[in-house]
């Protein structure tokens, strides 16, 4: 059916994960707890990449197989990935590092490349965004650069961009796909919390309160450290959580505090009271414990997928049954049930 040619934006620890389980697919053929091994015919293996970029001088300049690995990334070598080919440019630094993640990142010192002419030299159809959450000038810059070189984009951070009206409209009319906003994990903390909170509403359970605190030791954590940044992550959070239940519910959701010794791992609390029968009382309090890049990897993994087959379509503008899918911010707010059936109709088409 043909390679998928994908360019990443930031070489963190998530694009490190999704490097390792492409190759490994490659080389094994077979990756244990694979979402779906096919969508629309396409295996992971299906996947090639053919541009990167970043800022930190320690990634720039270097092979994407040597740069996944280098600090401050710290997801650990899972598997041992050949040289690809694929030199790390220099994007283009558009927002403020922030008041912690300054202390971590090495900007460098080259000039930046012309993305969009990279991106069509290299072939890509399909643009990653894994910026850090707070980047937002960043990710329109991007987006922008990916229409200008006739490329899909897969928006996996908070910044609005395929909720924004203005954005679906110029994907639309240049008839390139558009899915975000902030992917949802595998088995992460958003993903279970609203099943949990499904699962007990179907029950006749009446939800009075919950919350769901992370703690982690990955860059990301230590970013939403900083308020504007914390607060956009858990707006984003505490909204997909609310969708799963009917009503007004006092809802709390988002990361709480970072401890570098937990490097690419994350602590997840939950807590929810509640009534069933004739008032009786339940009260549910629940620890996940999970490794942050992977997560998120399984299921862009999927959606990347997803994309070529909405490209082989010849669809443009946002794909809702991707969005509803694989993000916490979707254009649409839609049951878990419902954006499993929303893919399978979309793919079986």
């Amino acid at each position: 059916m043909g390679r998928i040619k994908v360019a990443v934006v930031g070489v963190g620890n998530c694009c490190s994960a999704l490097v390792q389980g492409v190759y490994a697919y490659r080389e094994l053929g077979k990756v244990e707890g694979l979402l779906h091994e096919k969508v629309g015919g396409y295996t992971p293996a299906d996947i090639e990449f053919v541009a990167a970029f970043d800022v930190d001088a320690r990634k720039v300049g270097k092979d994407l197989a040597e740069a996944i690995f280098a600090e401050p990334n710290c997801y650990e070598k899972i598997y041992d990935v050949p040289k690809i080919g694929v030199t790390v440019k220099m994007g283009e630094v558009k927002d403020s590092l922030g008041e912690f993640l300054s202390d971590c990142v090495e900007i460098s010192k080259g000039p930046p490349v012309d993305v969009a002419e990279e991106l069509r030299s290299t072939g890509a159809e399909v643009v990653v965004n894994l910026i850090p959450t707070g980047g937002v000038e960043a990710s329109n810059w991007y987006a922008e650069q990916a229409l200008k070189a006739g490329c899909a984009f897969i928006n996996a951070t908070p910044a609005e961009i395929a909720v924004s009206t203005e954005w679906a409209s110029r994907y639309q009319e240049a008839g390139l796909p558009l899915v975000g906003d902030d992917v949802m994990d595998q088995i992460g903390a958003t993903v279970l919390h609203r099943n949990l909170l499904e699962f007990l509403v179907r029950r006749g359970v009446v939800v009075e309160e919950t919350y769901q605190l992370d703690i982690g030791g990955g860059l990301e954590a230590l970013n939403t450290l900083q308020k504007d940044r914390g607060d956009l992550k858990r707006q984003v959070k505490t909204v997909a959580v609310k969708s799963a239940i009917p009503y007004e519910v006092p809802v709390v959701a988002g990361t709480t505090d970072y401890i570098s010794f937990m490097r690419n791992s994350r602590n997840s609390y939950f807590w929810v009271k509640g009534r069933y029968f004739n008032g009786a009382p339940i009260k549910m309090d629940i620890i996940l414990s999970t490794v942050d890049a992977p997560n998120a990897a399984s299921v862009l993994v999927d959606v990347i997928r997803g994309v070529k087959v909405a490209m082989d379509k010849k669809m443009g503008g946002v794909i809702l049954p991707l969005c509803a899918y694989g993000f916490k911010r979707s254009p649409k707010r839609i049951s878990l049930d419902e954006a499993e059936k929303l893919l399978k109709e979309f793919l079986e088409k």
